[in-house]
């Protein structure tokens, strides 16, 4: 063969090969295409945040005291260790009509919004049982549910978004995300203040009326939104767009087979998701802590409600609740939707510049920063606490708060930050290592390292609570804090080689 004969040869394979990984690669999509692919977490999360501010409160209602309260919250976490890698292990071998993630999305939406109209009504609909345990099933329901929805739109956005789009494409995922959340969080809110609903419950082992209405809404949002981005997203088939083919197997695999396969994969899982599993711990630990007893706190902290009116057995013993008390409760109760709907806000507003600060600085450093900061706002609720009353306009209504609730704004600038990185960043980081035809089941695996500290969390908050603060909820969220101060600081330890990739890309 001459010297010609192989450069032609050469040039004819280059250019074969060129074409093909052309044909595998996911085409760039423009900003409506991935905001249709995530759209429908902005429902699901919609849904969430009203269950975030409202689920502790529903369950106070219904007759948990504060040590009991994280115990019925492990519900969240325990469905999405369960279901989150099984979602994941079933949707990377899925392919019907709807698409690979979509009909898990939409199975989720459905759910969720069965729990969401069942669980506010739980003392009308328990005959059998009491309402708080039944309140505590739609409870599980509705977390289940969430999860079979999450873990498929993560995959969704690794499935159709391209690496160098990666950054943006969860960055809008947060940003949606959080709108939902926001109107989420203040929806009993409005529905008090505008509308005219009560905000208190009309008798022991009832839920307020504002909470049950801003349920039935939610889950309409929801359904609304699950199924914009179901019938507006076409899924790449497997095997193209360099998506791994669905795996055939003549044999059905047995459980433990299954079981073998899985943790199997969970002793290889990549690197940089061990890392980050320690970020993820500290993170979710706090989030969890806030969840639970920022209600309670900021009841005692700033509207002054001793710790005896949050005990049942209490309760039950004096038989009447005076007017005062539940009116202080339903009022800190509908602020705690205020300042989750500011946190959610202010992630917005964080995410929509989180891609270009995390090309200029760095997604590691980004992250790091941004939980610093929300470390910072927890350990700051703790100097809110001036009772005198003022009068604020909220935009759509007035209404009489104390000076320390309105000061509550101020941490939420720094926890909504973190709120942001959290949702963005470690997927983002993660997306990357994972090999294509095991996505969907790592990204499920990679929940333990949510839910894992949020069990933690669970188990012992509310014995911390109780022996060791005395049922001074503020002084939670202070240990919170400083959980969120050690996540910024676990940073360092984790490695993110497809940044390290891309760089190398760019300078060559």
């Amino acid at each position: 063969m001459t010297t010609t004969d192989a450069d032609t040869n050469k040039s004819i394979n280059e250019s074969i090969n060129k074409n093909t990984s052309t044909a595998h690669q996911k085409p760039r999509l423009n900003f409506w295409q991935i905001w249709n692919v995530s759209f429908g977490f902005l429902g699901v999360q919609f849904g969430f945040a009203l269950q975030n501010a409202n689920a502790s409160r529903i369950l106070s209602d219904l007759g948990a005291d504060l040590h009991s309260l994280s115990l019925f919250w492990l519900v969240a976490p325990i469905m999405g260790l369960l279901i989150q890698p099984i979602v994941g292990a079933a949707s990377d071998k899925t392919w019907n009509r709807l698409g690979r993630r979509n009909p898990y999305i939409l199975a989720g939406g459905f759910a969720a919004a069965i729990g969401m109209l069942l669980m506010p009504n739980s003392a009308t609909l328990a005959s059998f049982i009491t309402p708080l345990f039944f309140g505590a099933m739609m409870l599980a329901l509705m977390d289940a549910s969430f999860n079979l929805a999450f873990q498929p739109f993560r995959a969704l956005v690794s499935d159709m978004v391209p690496a160098e789009q990666r950054n943006i494409g969860y960055s809008i995922q947060s940003f949606l995300i959080n709108i939902g959340a926001v109107f989420g969080s203040i929806l009993p809110f409005v529905l008090t203040n505008v509308v005219g609903l009560e905000n208190t419950a009309s008798s022991a082992g009832s839920v307020a009326p504002s909470v049950i209405w801003a349920f039935y809404i939610g889950a309409s949002v929801m359904l609304g939104s699950v199924l914009w981005t179901v019938f507006r997203t076409k899924e790449y088939a497997p095997g193209t767009h360099g998506l791994a083919p669905l795996e055939q197997s003549d044999t059905e695999q047995t459980l433990s087979n299954k079981l073998a396969e899985f943790f199997g994969l969970m002793k290889t899982m990549p690197s940089t998701m061990k890392q980050l599993a320690l970020v993820q711990f500290f993170s979710w630990f706090a989030l969890f802590i806030m969840w639970v007893y920022t209600m309670p706190a900021i009841a005692q902290h700033i509207w002054g409600i001793e710790a005896k009116w949050f005990d049942p057995d209490y309760l039950a013993s004096i038989g009447t609740i005076p007017a005062h008390i539940a009116n202080a409760k339903g009022s800190a109760g509908d602020w705690v939707g205020i300042i989750f709907a500011a946190y959610s806000f202010f992630a917005a507003i964080a995410s929509l510049f989180m891609a270009k600060v995390a090309s200029k600085i760095g997604r590691k450093l980004t992250y790091s920063v941004s939980l610093l900061a929300g470390g910072i706002g927890y350990l700051s609720i703790i100097l809110m606490q001036n009772p005198e009353l003022i009068m604020v306009n909220l935009g759509i209504t007035q209404i009489e708060v104390p000076q320390g609730a309105v000061d509550l704004f101020l941490p939420m600038v720094g926890i909504g930050i973190a709120w942001a990185a959290i949702l963005a960043m470690p997927y983002a980081i993660l997306a990357g290592s994972l090999p294509v035809k095991q996505t969907g089941v790592y990204m499920g695996i990679f929940n333990f390292t949510i839910a894992a500290p949020q069990i933690v969390s669970g188990i012992f908050a509310g014995w911390i609570l109780t022996a060791v603060f005395d049922n001074q909820a503020v002084y939670i969220i202070m240990m919170a804090g400083v959980s969120m101060i050690l996540a910024a600081l676990s940073v360092y330890f984790v490695k993110d080689g497809t940044e390290d990739k891309i760089a190398s890309q760019n300078a060559d």
